[in-house]
């Protein structure tokens, strides 16, 4: 989910915590204040709300927000870590779970009466550590579809019913790649399904990039690898073995990838993690269509003078479809100065009377089965359609969900996986030398 930038601080993390630099308490933090940190502007107002009703609930505790861009959160909430200028509570991330619960810089939650079956199915076991503690209390989550520009497919000649009945195979794309191919269009107006396509020369890309994807593809290749049958880890949660040397895993990547070469989407060198994101072709006009994150829903709907509609993720080998269902959740320090009002702050954050609060905003899809109907609603109201990312929820003998890879060493893995996927992306390198790099992340796991 989103971006990524923890992995160079994460060995200065390592470094200082065992040598016994991080003390101290979070900075700003007293016994009747409780200092909060979040990185989603788009979500602050929500939760000034529900900080005024858990003030009312609890005379005399005071709720500190922070809100901070996704980048700038991540390095001063591991230089607070360091410093011992942490918050008491923040926005924690599955990404870097792993690397926060090995560190022991996270508070157990397990007094908090916190039960998994209160919550959308998985959200809660995600955030159970190896040793067994709970270090986060269920948020929000997330599911991906595809995001695609209504006029673009009407010219086309694609009905909203055929692109939500999609289905693909990494031998010939299936009727997901001709639906891409159609969507395509070079300089000269001809189709990428048409003779004479110059595919080095494409004014609209049928499929928007969104770069290589890291160890995670969330919106890029995740949905096919999944629906393909492939898993990353050798158990759902706290895997010892990645499986990037999978056959079926290549076959994905050099499929999904061929994309580009095909000039059905941008190559790697037109994408730029923070001025060029798929969002940011679609609403240029320079792609049809995109996979992308719930989160992304405003943004997409925002967009002006276009209609974006959404469609299911195709159909795979499987005969399932697949996506990532992502789920933040808030997590107190280890150091926390005000250890007990952080508590209190945490079930508050995590009860139907916060959660439907956020709910009612309309901007992300709270934990809680009574928040996520709030935003259902919200949504409906605001007249967005959602269905393509409550359906996989909702019904499992359809779709897959599966969780971002849970496993230590969460940042190490980026930091091979990205550059790997890169090379295969836009250098062309072969998709076999994964099995290399899967090697190198397994030795590091198995430390």
């Amino acid at each position: 989910m989103r971006l990524r930038t923890l992995t160079a601080l994460a060995g200065a993390l390592a470094l200082s915590l065992v040598t016994g630099c991080a003390n101290g308490g979070s900075a700003g933090s007293s016994a009747n204040t409780v200092t909060y940190w979040l990185w989603d502007a788009n979500q602050l107002p929500a939760y000034q709300a529900c900080a005024k009703g858990f003030e009312k609930e609890n005379p005399g505790l005071k709720v500190k927000i922070t809100q901070l861009g996704w980048s700038d959160y991540w390095t001063k909430l591991t230089a607070g870590f360091i410093a011992g200028t942490q918050p008491d509570v923040f926005t924690d991330h599955i990404q870097n779970f792993g690397q926060f619960a090995d560190l022991k810089v996270l508070e157990p939650l397990d007094d908090l009466g916190i039960e998994d079956s209160d919550y959308q199915p998985g959200l809660g076991a995600n955030w159970i550590g190896q040793d067994g503690h709970r270090y986060g209390a269920p948020k929000d989550w997330d599911t991906v579809a595809l995001f695609y520009n209504e006029k673009m497919a009407k010219d086309a000649g694609l009905t909203a019913e055929q692109l939500d009945n999609l289905a693909w195979n990494p031998k010939d794309g299936g009727t997901f790649e001709k639906a891409v191919a159609h969507l395509t269009i070079d300089r000269n107006g001809r189709r990428g399904d048409e003779p004479g396509f110059d595919k080095n020369n494409v004014k609209v890309y049928g499929l928007a990039s969104n770069g290589g994807g890291f160890g995670d593809g969330q919106t890029q290749w995740s949905n096919f690898a999944a629906s393909a049958g492939w898993s990353y880890l050798d158990k759902p949660r706290w895997g010892t073995k990645y499986q990037y040397d999978s056959k079926t895993f290549q076959s994905v990547v050099q499929w999904y990838f061929g994309l580009a070469k095909k000039g059905y989407m941008p190559p790697l060198s037109d994408y730029n993690v923070q001025s060029n994101q798929a969002n940011t072709q679609v609403a240029a006009g320079k792609a049809a269509a995109a996979f992308d994150g719930a989160w992304m829903i405003s943004t997409y709907a925002g967009f002006k003078g276009l209609d974006i509609k959404t469609a299911l993720t195709p159909v795979g080998p499987t005969g399932k479809r697949a996506t990532m269902m992502n789920g933040l959740a808030d997590s107190i320090t280890k150091a926390a100065r005000n250890k007990e009002g952080a508590r209190k702050w945490v079930a508050y954050l995590a009860s139907d009377e916060c959660q439907t609060v956020v709910g009612r905003y309309g901007v992300v899809f709270p934990a809680t089965p009574a928040g996520t109907r709030a935003a259902v609603a919200a949504y409906d109201k605001k007249g967005i359609d959602v269905s393509a990312f409550t359906e996989p929820v909702a019904d499992k003998k359809r779709f897959r969900t599966f969780s971002y890879p849970i496993a230590s060493y969460s940042a190490d893995m980026t930091a091979l996986m990205a550059p790997a996927m890169e090379d295969i992306y836009g250098n062309g390198k072969p998709v076999s030398s994964l099995d290399q790099t899967n090697d190198q992340i397994n030795l590091v796991l198995g430390q």
